[in-house]
């Protein structure tokens, strides 16, 4: 667990002692309302950052997708739009183009990004049940700067997250940040 993670995990304690309500509901395009830090019936929640703005983003939702096909029996998954300026429209049309079947989760006000101090799209989240950070950082290596794309990923960094997560074993250090656009008008 990295330092920012174990912050995170530290707050969330507080916040849950003092009886502050540790939980955020956010609505997702067709209106249903959604607690993603809740993973009740699940091994935890695995929330990625995107937008439609973003071609890093892009290019690697065949991946999430196939991740969510794959790992949805275990897992929670949720597309989170946090980009302050995003048009509702722009997220149907990126849902719709990539076939999403995930919950896409509008986040305007940046509540959840900030909670998870989440700053880049594509970034990976996962959570465990009471809402604690066990993974935070990018999908693979394509990536390997803003303008650095490799042919393809030879780190799979969220698919092996979630194969030691799902097998109680702890996840592999050290997780790489996230690479790709900032998110919208964060902390604006």
């Amino acid at each position: 667990m990295n330092l920012r993670s174990l912050l995170l995990n530290s707050l969330w304690i507080v916040c849950a002692a003092s009886g502050a309500e540790p939980d955020l509901t956010l609505p997702a395009l067709n209106g249903e309302p959604h607690s993603p830090l809740k993973a009740v019936g699940k091994t935890g929640s695995v929330m990625i950052f995107v937008s439609p703005y973003c071609p890093t983003s892009n290019s690697l939702m065949p991946e999430v997708l196939k991740m969510a096909t794959e790992q949805g029996d275990k897992f929670f998954f949720y597309l989170i739009q946090s980009d302050k300026d995003l048009k509702k429209e722009d997220a149907l049309q990126h849902a719709e183009m990539f076939q999403v079947k995930m919950p896409v989760l509008l986040d305007s006000e940046q509540k959840l990004a900030l909670r998870l101090n989440a700053k880049i799209t594509p970034e990976a989240v996962v959570t465990d049940t009471a809402g604690g950070v066990i993974y935070q950082g990018r999908i693979n290596d394509l990536y390997l700067g803003p303008t650095k794309k490799q042919r393809q990923a030879t780190r799979h960094d969220l698919r092996d997250a979630l194969a030691a997560i799902a097998n109680g074993k702890p996840v592999p250090s050290p997780q790489e940040p996230a690479v790709g656009c900032k998110i919208g008008g964060l902390g604006k």
